[in-house]
This record gives structure tokens, C-alpha cells and sequence, in this order.
């Protein structure tokens, strides 16, 4: 099945980047929220992407306009009957997932592949309320996906193989690396992320650390782009602690993260998007 226009549900900042990746290479997007106020940042998100590229020789400043141009912000569902491919990036709540992609279905043509962005959800769990949970597949992006090549693409206990082919074509037409991972718990990717976030944190506190000397040392180092603290503070403090009570559920105390987040959470402090988190960030 080949992708000649997309959706995106969700304007949060990794919604926003996925539609952004969809837009340059060519095809048509609708960005979805229930939020107003949600949209806007998104496209202003999206908008900052393109002066970036821009900047920096790689688009020229016409080219990123024709790029925007091709993203749609909408609150409702007007455009989705022709829609090929909907991606679900909505916060990482089962529940939440669960509704929008049956409202989703009932607007969408009887092909359509759905693919959800969960980071750790099983897929299958995710599709449970369907009507047709043979098409929906896993295509996890990675943050920022305007940048990360990778994403892990998964199949459900129902998923049919020719849906799990057409996810990996089109990941592979917008210049990603598809790469096939068995359904489970975090997958690949988050499962050896969150194991060594939980071993950091465990050190920063059995050792007296603090997250900047730890950050600095991975740095120093070039084992990661960035130190595991400004990491959770990029992805959102929420869905790091999101990620990692599903992985707690499922495999136990080595991916408990302690209650460092649930406490700077509880200060309204959820990283890079509100401002404060392990870090401040101002601009």
C-alpha cells in the first residue's frame, strides 16, 4: 500500500516533529488535536524546524514554506476519509490510545493503516477495542524524530503481515530506518534505555552525585549525544515516568526509577516543554 497522505493525532512536541518528518519528504499531513492552543505550538515546533534547516544550507527558505504548507492543523476530523496512514501520538496512557484510535477507524477508509507511537504499550493492548486490530502496527519514532533516523516498527498479536510491510515501505519513503522488533514491554530501544536511566539514578543517590557531574561525564565521554538527565528533561519527565512504571509492571524493580520524577512532577515540573525539570531552561 503505498502513502500518498498522512494524519497525525496529537500536536505535542513529538507529534508535531513525526509531521514535520512526513511533510519533507512531500506528502500531505493533517496534524490532529482536541487543543487549540496545543495546534499552535505544534506548528510554531515545526515552523522553528524548518528555520533551523534553513539556516543551515540544508532547505532553502521557499522549499521549507512549500514543506509547511503541506501540514493542515485541525481540531476536527475534515480531510481523513482519503487519508492512507494515521499515526497516533498521543500521551502514553492505554486507556487514552485505546479511545482515539476507535474514533479514529470510524472517520478513516476501510484500508487505512493505524499505527500507534506507543514507547513501551504493547500494541496489541492498544488495538484491543478496534474493529479491525489487523491493521494497526507499532511505528515508534524516537526523539527528536526530526532528527533520529531509527524507528521500531511492531506488530500485534493481530496484525496482518501486509500492514506490517506498508508500515516499514513508508518509514523507509520518509527516510527512516525501519527496523522490525517483537511485541513486548519497551521493545528494544526503551527497554535498554530505561534500564541504564534507572542504574544512573540508583548511582546519583548510593554515590552522592549530582545529575550535572553525571551528565557532564557521559558527555565528556561521547557515549550518548547527551547526559541521561538532560535526556529525561528532553523527552518530558511525564512520559519518562510513564514509560518506566510500564516496564516496572512488567519486569520488575531494575527499571524503577525511584521517585526523583514523581516528586519534581508533582512540582509541575515535567522538563524542557514546561521549563524546569532536572534543569531550568529559559528562551
Amino acid at each position: 500500500m503505498y502513502v500518498f497522505k498522512a494524519a497525525v493525532l496529537g500536536a505535542g512536541t513529538m507529534g508535531a516533529e513525526i509531521a514535520q518528518v512526513i511533510s519533507l519528504s512531500g506528502l500531505p499531513v493533517v496534524l490532529k488535536d482536541v487543543d487549540e492552543a496545543q495546534l499552535e505550538r505544534g506548528m510554531a515546533h515545526i515552523r522553528d524546524i524548518y528555520a533551523r534547516r534553513a539556516q543551515r544550507g540544508r532547505i532553502s527558505e521557499h522549499d521549507a514554506e512549500d514543506r509547511i504548507a503541506l501540514i493542515t492543523p485541525q481540531v476536527g476530523f475534515e480531510g481523513f476519509s482519503d487519508v492512507d496512514l494515521v499515526i497516533e501520538a498521543v500521551p502514553e496512557k492505554l486507556s487514552l490510545k485505546q479511545a482515539v484510535l476507535a474514533e479514529v477507524e470510524a472517520q478513516v477508509s476501510k484500508t487505512a493503516l493505524l499505527a500507534t507511537n506507543t514507547s513501551a504499550l504493547p500494541v496489541t493492548e492498544v488495538g484491543a477495542k478496534l474493529q479491525k486490530p489487523q491493521r494497526l502496527v507499532g511505528m515508534h519514532f524516537f526523539f527528536p524524530a526530526s532528527v533520529m533516523k531509527l524507528v521500531e516498527v511492531i506488530a500485534g498479536s493481530e496484525t496482518d503481515e501486509e500492514y506490517v510491510d506498508s508500515a516499514v515501505e513508508f518509514v523507509e519513503s520518509i527516510r527512516r530506518i525501519g527496523v522490525r522488533v517483537r511485541e513486548c514491554p519497551g521493545f528494544l530501544v526503551n527497554r535498554i534505555l530505561m534500564a541504564g536511566l534507572a542504574e544512573v539514578f540508583r548511582a546519583e543517590r548510593d554515590l552522592g552525585l549530582q545529575p550535572r557531574e553525571i551528565d557532564a561525564a557521559v558527555a565528556a565521554s561521547r557515549l550518548a549525544p547527551m547526559g541521561p538527565y538532560a535526556l529525561a528533561d528532553a523527552l518530558g519527565l511525564d512520559i519518562a515516568e510513564d514509560v518506566a512504571q510500564t516496564l516496572s509492571a512488567a519486569y520488575g524493580e531494575r527499571f524503577d526509577l525511584g521517585d526523583r520524577i514523581t516528586r519534581l512532577l508533582a512540582e509541575g515540573k515535567r522538563g524542557a516543554k514546561t521549563g524546569e525539570g532536572f534543569y531550568t531552561y529559559t528562551g
